[in-house]
């Protein structure tokens, strides 16, 4: 699909209102579809300021690109959605590219990659309002929790309301939670077993209700870990992709693994199916659809 950015820029400087009459016809489906399995793919990496792939600084800033790998990823079978900000959404909305598609609007992206302020995750995308204003399907929020800078208790107590909020007009939150601490001054997630599953009991129990709340974890470092580590909740569980790296067979078997439990519902990938090391997107998704 070739996306014409000036056709877009047109539309967005003349007629606004047009994103709002896409999202109110849009074709809208369940969450869960007949397959019993979720398939999303993420593009919310740019609003923090994160646009890297591997070796490639910038690899996600060119929007076009960006929007003709999330065209053609949305277009394999199997894939149920996409994860992303309220611009890139929108840029889908008037596109088509989200008809009968799961629309996740992404929700915190104030914690700037490598900024000082990084763990005071502020919500500075979607709100709940703007979720259900847009029909949109559902959110997700990223909650990094370091116990050695007082910034992650802001982002907790944002991230209990944001549960609330989506849970009072009945939307499903993913949250993707962290142990985090600061190596060398950067921001590390702990993918350990211990740390994963401290990880689940602090994001499992926030807000007032849990009816609503998903959650979007890591594999961790050993798979052989995930069937205890998934043992500290019942609430569903999609799996983070990641960065896949160079040994992407690897990555794909640490999912396949981790797909046979019983909580989890299935994947939301990004960067590793929109930007594969190898091979074409079309390739990388359909490998990913078929762990599902």
């Amino acid at each position: 699909m070739s996306i014409s950015i000036p056709d877009l820029v047109t539309v967005r400087a003349r007629h606004p209102e047009a994103i709002a009459e896409a999202a109110a016809h849009r074709t809208r489906r369940p969450l869960i579809g007949d397959s019993g399995r979720l398939m999303i793919v993420a593009a919310d990496h740019p609003a923090r300021g994160s646009l890297a792939v591997g070796d490639r600084r910038f690899a996600m800033a060119n929007r076009a690109d960006l929007l003709e790998r999330l065209c053609v990823a949305l277009s394999r079978p199997g894939v149920d959605g996409v994860l992303a900000t309220a611009d890139i959404l929108e840029d889908l909305l008037l596109l088509g590219a989200l008809e009968g598609k799961v629309a996740m609007g992404s929700m915190n992206r104030g914690g700037l990659a490598g900024a000082s302020f990084e763990l005071d995750d502020r919500f500075t995308g979607h709100r709940a309002q703007d979720i259900a204003r847009l029909h949109f399907d559902a959110g997700k929020l990223l909650l990094r929790v370091d116990y050695e800078d007082a910034g992650s208790l802001s982002t907790m107590e944002s991230t209990a309301r944001a549960i609330d909020a989506m849970a009072q007009h009945q939307l499903p939150v993913f949250v993707e939670p962290f142990i985090s601490r600061r190596v060398d001054g950067r921001v590390r997630n702990d993918l350990s077993a211990g740390a994963v599953t401290r990880s689940i009991a602090i994001a499992s129990g926030l807000g007032g209700t849990s009816a609503y709340t998903w959650l979007k974890l890591p594999v961790t470092d050993d798979t052989d870990d995930m069937a205890e580590v998934m043992d500290a909740s019942t609430l569903p569980v999609v799996l983070l992709g990641g960065d896949v790296g160079r040994d992407q067979e690897v990555a794909y078997e640490k999912w396949r693994k981790a797909l046979r439990l019983p909580t989890v519902q299935g994947l939301v990938v990004g960067r590793s199916l929109l930007y594969p090391a190898e091979g074409s997107v079309e390739t990388a998704v359909d490998t990913a659809v078929g762990l599902l």
